[in-house]
């Protein structure tokens, strides 16, 4: 069992004990006020922003272990909208990501940025939670479901005014793309082994275009392994318009300052960029 298989054994388990303890009702009767707060666009937000990264609060990955382990959302969520962010991604898987629903449910109260539950989706009722806690966008991963099981969660998602971001990691997972897929996420880091490559992201944009996949017009997202400006700058001119960034910030002492740091080194390559083309 690879560590993608043992995620999702453990994610069923908790899901079913999840429900178990709170029926989708009391669930929904519980946060029926704030299944009422209009949903801010990810997709739309990306499109305008310049740098188009959305940073992760993150506190460990089962690959690198803790890299922030006392982070708080309080801190860093208001530090990363200050610091240029265009959206933000909140892990709230527990025990392989040291996050929870409650800090998703605090970053909601900090910022104005669109959130982001990033989480290995495989059941309805984490939708709910995900409206219920803040989240503006969900994460769903193709690995770890079947086409029909994808379609059927991204539509419900878009009944409670979620966007989807589809998260694929190899060619043949193109197949996963149909409308209600808003997002396109590619993972440069294989979620069974956890290595990671950015020519992945510069390979299936390629693939992307030539098969056609682009009349779905999800917007094309980069994921995971992103640590230089110039390679951002690269993804963008081929065609990428987000960059879902978190562990270049958060191993540090002060993401927020660290996430600034990043928009102005894009901002100086793109810059440079320009200048050497026009000379």
């Amino acid at each position: 069992m690879d560590i993608l298989e043992t995620i999702v054994a453990n994610k069923r388990r908790e899901v079913a004990g999840q429900k178990a303890a709170v029926s989708l009702e009391m669930l929904l009767s519980a946060g029926a006020a704030r299944m009422s707060r209009p949903a801010v666009s990810m997709r739309r937000a990306l499109e305008q922003s310049p740098s188009g990264i959305i940073a992760e609060f993150k506190r460990r990955s089962p690959s690198k272990g803790w890299l922030h382990a006392g982070a708080r959302v309080e801190d860093i969520l208001p530090a990363y909208e200050q610091g240029g962010a265009s959206a933000c991604s909140v892990l709230t898987d527990g025990d392989f990501f040291g996050g929870s629903l409650g800090d998703l449910q605090r970053a909601r109260t900090r910022v104005r940025l669109p959130l982001l539950r990033k989480d290995f989706i495989i059941d309805e009722y984490q939708l709910y939670q995900a409206r219920v806690t803040g989240a503006d966008a969900v994460l769903l991963i193709a690995a770890t479901l079947t086409p029909g099981e994808c379609r059927q969660l991204a539509q419900t998602a878009h009944t409670l005014d979620l966007e989807v971001l589809l998260e694929i990691h190899r060619e043949s997972e193109l197949d996963y793309l149909h409308p209600e897929i808003d997002l396109l996420g590619v993972n440069n880091r294989h979620l069974g082994t956890f290595h990671t490559e950015v020519e992945n992201s510069f390979r299936l944009i390629r693939q992307i275009r030539a098969s056609g996949a682009e009349t779905a017009s999800p917007l094309p997202v980069s994921e995971s392994g992103l640590s230089e400006a110039a390679t951002v700058v690269r993804l963008r001119e081929a065609g990428f318009r987000g960059f879902l960034i978190g562990e270049t910030f958060m191993k540090t002492d002060h993401p927020g300052r660290a996430l600034a740091a990043f928009i102005t080194q894009i901002d100086r390559q793109t810059e440079h960029r320009h200048e050497t083309t026009d000379h």
